[in-house]
């Protein structure tokens, strides 16, 4: 139970200050309120909480990344810039692939709707 109550305050202390995470955030209840607007099917459930989880996954190990990489310099280093280059990456590809699950998900759902009109 201690291991949770960790977890909770560095998912609470990286929520406090990163912007990204919380856009992500944000952006993981908007598509969630989508998903339930839509009333997408289970197994499209298990793809936009895979999604989720994974994208804020990224951008918890991009914020860790990036703060022990501080912690040995602040000053530019090119091997510093290299590994937080790389962690933003990962997060961006984490991200793009999301968008494109959810693109494939909504976009039948939001042209019906559109058609309704």
């Amino acid at each position: 139970m201690k291991h949770f109550k960790y977890a909770l305050h560095g998912l609470l202390a990286a929520l406090r200050t990163e912007k990204n995470l919380r856009f992500h955030l944000v952006s993981a209840i908007v598509v969630s309120a989508a998903g339930i607007f839509f009333k997408i099917e289970a197994v499209e459930w298990i793809f936009v909480a895979s999604c989720i989880s994974s994208v804020i996954t990224a951008e918890l190990f991009n914020t860790a990344i990036e703060k022990v990489c501080d912690v040995f310099t602040k000053e530019q280093h090119t091997q510093i810039k290299f590994i937080k280059d790389v962690s933003a990456a990962a997060v961006f590809i984490t991200s793009a692939g999301a968008a494109v699950t959810g693109f494939v998900i909504f976009t039948p759902r939001l042209i019906t709707l559109i058609q309704n009109i």
